[in-house]
Order: structure tokens, then sequence, then C-alpha cells
């Protein structure tokens, strides 16, 4: 090779391993900040918010991405930039199934002190019925129906006492008129006493949340909990009514339930003393079922976001949950069920 060849070369040599620094340079973070947004505190950003929402289509995403730029590696046989994106893109699809494998899919319900339902009916898209047939199935305690309004939650407590079930229903509705038409029901078993709404607790901001607490003092603080979803429009809103409750989560004997817009990524960084949010943790992680998803109900629930919980406070233990598919009855909601025991 002569050395007008040999100087030809160097500058595009240099292009190329400036081209490969850049791409590697830009492709790391951006991969990082897919995978766990928790490093930038990101979790609760716009974009990153939605899209983390749903690892397992993000993680089978990355792995397409990764795949077509492999296969442009191999066609060019060259290490450069397609190469680059095919390894770290890789890496972060794999992640991102070895967190859900890590947070677990396990369906079962041993027998526990109390069982906590919620279910988001989209507004009477699910029938009372249905509700009463899932309450009858796992005998839950309380069950958290976010929109869910006076007429339907006093139609399942009057099905529920022909089954010689005896529940009682309250509603809580927005202040706001640009919200009021979407109500927040909870059905607390009588059997656990009177409750009565907290009414200096306040509410998540837009979508209604309220607070129940026992007439005598004895029993658990009830939390049904409906915070707006993360719209770009609405994103402030959201976080609000995430810190509100992380608020509520403040005593031992509190329980939460509802439908959050938010999966546990969403949630980290609002706890206290190692706690989730508040000082409550989610059931479905500690259960370990935090992979499965409750929305949409279309979609299987490996692909879907798991933004329904329960969650329960320090004097509570997470025995199991389930997100339950057999009830497919018009809601863009799957109902999830979970088992607590008292410490």
């Amino acid at each position: 090779m002569s050395t007008d060849d040999a100087s030809r070369r160097t500058p595009a040599k240099r292009a190329r391993v400036t081209a490969w620094i850049v791409t590697l340079a830009i492709s790391v973070p951006v991969a990082l900040l897919l995978t766990w947004p928790q490093a930038f505190a990101a979790q609760r950003a716009p974009l990153i918010a939605q899209l983390i929402a749903f690892r397992a289509p993000l993680a089978v995403a990355l792995a397409l991405i990764a795949v077509i730029a492999a296969a442009v590696a191999l066609r060019t046989r060259g290490w450069g930039i397609a190469a680059t994106l095919a390894l770290v893109l890789g890496a972060a699809a794999a992640a991102n199934g070895g967190i859900l494998l890590l947070r677990g899919s396990s369906t079962e319900l041993p027998e526990a002190d109390l069982t906590i339902a919620s279910w988001n009916t989209q507004g009477g898209a699910t029938a009372p019925s249905d509700v009463a047939r899932l309450i009858l199935e796992f005998d839950a305690d309380v069950v958290s129906l976010p929109e869910t309004d006076e007429t339907a939650s006093a139609e399942i407590a009057r099905i529920l006492a022909g089954e010689g079930v005896r529940m009682t229903p309250h509603t809580t509705r927005a202040q706001n008129e640009e919200y009021s038409w979407i109500p927040t029901s909870v059905l607390i078993a009588e059997d656990l006493g009177e409750y009565r709404v907290d009414t200096a607790a306040g509410s998540t901001p837009g979508l209604p949340s309220a607070v129940w607490r026992p007439v005598d003092g004895d029993g658990p603080t009830i939390v049904a909990a409906h915070p707006l979803p993360p719209l770009f429009e609405s994103m402030g809103d959201w976080e609000a009514g995430l810190r509100w409750i992380a608020d509520v989560c403040a005593s031992p004997d509190v329980i939460v339930a509802g439908d959050l817009n938010a999966t546990v990524d969403h949630l980290s960084g609002l706890g206290i003393d190692g706690a989730l949010i508040g000082g409550c943790d989610d059931a479905a992680l500690a259960a370990s079922n935090g992979s499965g998803g409750t929305w949409p109900s279309d979609i299987p629930t490996w692909a879907a976001s798991p933004i329904d919980h329960v969650l329960f406070g320090s004097a509570w233990t997470a025995r199991g949950t389930q997100v339950v598919t057999r009830f497919r009855t018009g809601s863009d909601h799957r109902p999830i069920v979970a088992v607590l025991d008292a410490r």
C-alpha cells in the first residue's frame, strides 16, 4: 500500500471511530434510561413514564431493533454503528426481561386474614352481577371500584345480600365539575365494622379518591384511589395524585386499592424507610407477582401494564395476588385480588 493510500484511509478510519464513539455515547444512556430510569430520577418524566409502563412490549421492541442492527452488521461485515446498536439494545432488552422475571408471576392465593380486590369497571362496562361474582368467588372483604357509581355499587351490595354476604357501599365524587361524572366506589364487609369517609384527607387531583376509617377505631384504614393517568397534558396532576397516595400511606394499618395509573417503576422514589410509596409496599411485588399486567384487558397479562394495585402498610404482609383473567365483561381493566395477613 502506497503512502497516498494510507493517508486517504486514515481520515476515513478516524471518521468510523468517531461515529462508533458517538453511537456508544448516545445509545448506552438511552438504553439505561429505557431499562432503569430510576438511575436518572426520570421514571415520572414525560415519554419515559409512558414507555416504561409497558416493559414487556418495550423489551420486545428493543430486541427486534437489536436483531435488525445485527443483521445489518453481518451483511456489511462491519463492527461499527450497527454492531454497537445490536449489542447495547440487545442488552437493554435482556435487562428489561430480567426485571420482569425477577418481579415474578406467581398467582397463588393462600388463606389469609383479609382479601382485597380492585376493579376499574370503566363507567359501567362491567355489570354489577359480574363484580358480585368476583366478590363471592374470592370471598373479598374490601373491593375498590374506580368508575363505579352509587347505583351500581348499591346493586352489587343487593346481589351479595341475596347470597348472604353483607357489604356496605360507599361512593366518592370529584369536586371538580370536569370529573364529577367519574366516581369511585368501595364496598366494605360489614364484619369489619362501620366505616366513615375522612373528608380531611382530601383526594387525588381530578379523579376522585378517598380515605375511609373505622368509626370505632378498630380495623384497617381503607383507601380507594384513582389518580389521573400520565397524559402529557396532566403529568403534574398525575404526579400530585401519586404523592397524595404516599401521604395517606403514613399509618401502618392502611390498605390502598385501585387503579393507580402507575406501575411500581413510577412509584419508585416516593417511599420512606425502605417502603415503595409512603410507608406502603405493593402486594403484587411482595408476593412475586409483579409482572402481571391489568390494562388493557384485550392483550395478554404478560404484555399489559400493571397499573392496578393493592398497597399495604407495615401492619400487614402480602401472601399472594392474582390478576383475574376469566372475567372478560367489557372493562378495559382486569381485576386484581390480593390476600393479606396482619403481622
